[in-house]
């Protein structure tokens, strides 16, 4: 189950950067090979990123570039050919799922887990397929690409109608939906305001361009010392009777509230 509340999106060009990323506290440091990557460093962030992975172990995933492009074909050559595969491939572009069975043949049983990148209207227009796909985790809306296919800001109003297709989408394939970074890295009070937006229509977690907007991230997604003891109770008392409907202070305690509840300790704060 993918349970991160923040991702953050680190360079591959910038090796430098991966230990402050990894130390930034998201639950999942995405090595960024496409748009952050200029093409003549396109080859040396493919190893880097590799080895980072090598490495570390965990933490880290890499987003490759899309399959339809020579970089993205590249970049899977290299992932068949790595004795270590990160447990999360973030996939850009995808309008298809045929894109995602691709990824997944030419990987065979070591494939990732997959998070998919919607990002423009045809792509949303195959959410639920894509999303169903079985080596899917999660899927995230790529606002900013979105916004310029409509030529409209990267703000929450102009993306609402498309957040709520992609909510829906997740919802029926029963998948987390990861929202666009916020692009205004000094409004404070504008991140906490779209995140909370995000939260109260059904958006699970949040990517970051910057580590210090994890902190907010986090706060504002992560459930509360609340909410885990709530759900921890709940769940003991539902499986002392054997996993039947049972009433728990004034209320009844059926299977779909506790897969709410489980969700919430799944993406608990670490420590």
């Amino acid at each position: 189950m993918f349970a991160a509340s923040s991702l953050l999106f680190v360079p591959g060009s910038r090796p430098e950067r991966f230990p402050k990323a990894a130390a930034a506290g998201a639950g999942l440091v995405i090595i960024d090979l496409e748009d952050a990557v200029g093409p003549a460093d396109k080859e040396t962030a493919r190893e880097a990123a590799l080895k980072q992975v090598r490495d570390a172990g965990e933490g880290f995933a890499i987003r490759i570039n899309a399959v339809t492009t020579p970089e993205g074909i590249r970049d899977l050559a290299a992932l068949t050919q790595s004795d270590v595969l990160p447990e999360t491939l973030m996939i850009p572009m995808v309008e298809s799922e045929v894109e995602l069975d691709i990824v997944a043949r030419a990987l065979g049983e070591r494939c990732p887990d997959l998070l998919p990148l919607i990002e423009t209207p045809r792509g949303l227009r195959s959410a639920l397929a894509i999303t169903s796909h079985a080596k899917v985790a999660a899927l995230m809306f790529g606002g900013a690409d979105f916004s310029g296919e409509l030529q409209v800001a990267v703000s929450w109003e102009p993306l609402l109608a498309a957040r709520q297709e992609l909510i829906l989408a997740c919802a029926e394939a029963r998948k987390p939906l990861i929202d666009v970074p916020y692009i205004h890295l000094d409004d404070e009070d504008g991140l906490r305001r779209e995140c909370e937006l995000a939260r109260s229509i059904g958006i699970t977690a949040k990517a970051a361009i910057h580590p210090k907007q994890v902190p907010m991230i986090e706060d504002v997604f992560a459930p509360t010392a609340e909410q885990v003891a709530e759900a921890e109770e709940a769940l003991r008392v539902y499986e002392e009777t054997g996993g039947k409907a049972v009433r728990h202070k004034g209320r009844m305690l059926e299977a779909p509230m506790i897969k709410t509840y489980r969700a919430i300790l799944a993406r608990k704060r670490s420590g």
